[in-house]
């Protein structure tokens, strides 16, 4: 129940506001007895639910984060893109859940929700693609919290969100604190080179069709991991807006000498696998590219798992950051 974040994803995000749940429990139990509830704030507005969930059917987002968090999940809807950012034992979690939906929104199974007898349903899509999904329907099996990507380097807190709803944060902040172990022995590996520098990142969701390349700031999908391991991205967007037009923006490849001129270092988003992005390769295979200051001087840098948007890939993303970085460590 997932949308591919392609620009038509990135203009949804940008829509999207960031709603910070939060519950309270009400301390009674519910009104067929099984068990006490609470009231949690989601995008969808506030929504009694279970206090200690035992069946969960999770969708998009929700989907590594809670399999992730270890939640009691009876169903989840089908995440392929997100595969390659997945550790061993998230994959095989992920491959033997039952599938009740498919990659899109519209392609929910709520016939197979209702089998699968859930108490919870967290829907992970962002809020302007909840109404692909028929929510009413959905509450008629069990309680619906909408919890949604809103702008890039927000999954810190709609993981930790979905995780509370879930009643799972035991084991969150158990990876959460790895994460943050990691990212700051990074830091402080790098401490001597990295503050030193301006960062520019060249993401991977412009349209080449339309002679358009990504240019991500502080913030950014591409960036945001990075600056937890000490990178400084310099600059802003010229026209911001809510969610993601606020930390990225597509402008013509006309504009790169001007986009990347200050930048000392040049971040680059690549596939899992380190191959290029059409719309990466698509500015990079241009003369203005070529010409570039931190192009000439041999100080790019690919990046792989900018898509990491739970702290378990994100420690995929910190290692591939640390091999990525290591380089600059030398005289």
């Amino acid at each position: 129940m997932s949308i591919r974040r392609t620009s038509g994803l990135v203009g949804a995000l940008a829509l999207a506001l960031v709603v910070t749940g939060c519950s309270s429990s009400d301390g009674k139990s519910d009104a067929e007895g099984k068990g006490k509830t609470r009231v949690f704030a989601a995008d969808n507005g506030k929504i009694t639910i279970p206090e200690k969930p035992k069946r969960v059917v999770a969708t998009g987002y929700a989907v590594p984060a809670l399999i992730e968090a270890d939640a009691p999940l009876v169903g989840i809807s089908s995440w392929k893109r997100g595969e390659p950012m997945m550790d061993a034992k998230t994959l095989a979690t992920y491959k033997k859940l039952p599938k009740v939906a498919g990659e899109l929104a519209t392609e929910t199974n709520y016939d197979a929700i209702a089998e699968a007898e859930p108490d919870l349903i967290v829907i992970g899509v962002p809020a302007p693609v909840l109404g692909d999904i028929d929510v009413k329907r959905l509450e008629g099996i069990a309680p619906v919290v909408a919890i949604g990507p809103t702008k890039p380097s927000a999954w810190r807190t709609l993981s930790h969100q979905q995780a509370d709803a879930a009643g799972s944060l035991k084991q969150f902040d158990a990876v959460k604190t790895q994460y943050e172990t990691k990212a700051a022995a990074l830091k402080e590996k790098y401490k001597g080179v990295l503050p030193k520098l301006k960062f520019g990142h060249l993401g991977s969701y412009g349209e080449s069709a339309k002679g358009t390349f990504q240019r991500e700031f502080s913030g950014s999908w591409g960036t945001n991991i990075a600056e937890d391991a000490g990178a400084v991205y310099y600059g802003k967007v010229k026209n911001p807006g809510p969610g993601s037009k606020g930390v990225s923006e597509y402008p013509s490849i006309e504009e790169l000498p001007a986009s990347f001129r200050e930048a000392d270092v040049i971040t680059y988003s690549v596939k899992a696998d380190g191959s290029l992005p059409e719309s990466v390769k698509y500015a990079m295979d241009s003369k203005l590219w070529k010409n570039l200051p931190a192009v000439k001087a041999g100080k790019t840098i690919p990046i792989r798992y900018t898509e990491a948007a739970t702290y378990g890939q994100g420690m995929q993303t910190l290692d591939a950051i640390d091999k990525a970085f290591a380089p600059l460590l030398k005289p």
